[in-house]
């Protein structure tokens, strides 16, 4: 069994640089996009079940925000850059692992005879070419908490 994660596909979208990129998937459900996996998991089969859900979690990889370190404080953007909070209360790139988690709105699947199945998904908050981990199915009756606190960004104004 390998320790290593391999990238399964990658996000087609028109943004190819992170200026523009909403700042968290959803939040302009128009925005459209599609995932292409790679060639050795280009089966079908593999997404069978999916489009009967709404949502989808894509667990992907930082691609163009990369460092070799990471720094335990971070200033996110919602604070105006001003105040420092601990990384992993924020969505900072600069994470001891890079990657990231965003919930995409199902459109639908096609299967292409040259690019095997396609997921179409709406709302995505990412660059052209971000390679993706993984999917899983979003499920409103675990990962939805509507009560949720929501830290600093409760009271932050953007």
């Amino acid at each position: 069994m390998s320790n290593t994660m391999k990238v399964i596909s990658h996000m087609h979208s028109d943004f190819s640089s992170k200026f523009g990129v909403t700042r968290q998937s959803g939040i302009i459900d128009s925005v459209k996009a599609h995932i292409v996996f790679e060639p050795e998991f280009r089966n079908s089969d593999m997404l069978r079940g999916l489009d009967g859900f709404s949502y989808t979690w894509i667990i992907w990889k930082f691609s163009e925000a990369t460092r070799t370190t990471w720094s335990p404080l971070f200033r996110p953007p919602r604070l105006g850059g001003s105040q420092k909070m601990g990384v992993m209360a924020t969505g900072s790139p600069f994470r001891p692992n890079s990657i990231g988690l965003s919930s995409v709105k199902n459109s639908y699947i096609e299967v292409s005879t040259t690019l095997g199945p396609i997921s179409h998904v709406l709302g995505a908050d990412l660059l052209g070419n971000t390679p993706f981990f993984d999917l899983k199915p979003y499920l409103s009756y675990t990962d939805s908490h509507p009560d949720a606190k929501c830290g600093f960004t409760d009271t932050a104004e953007y």
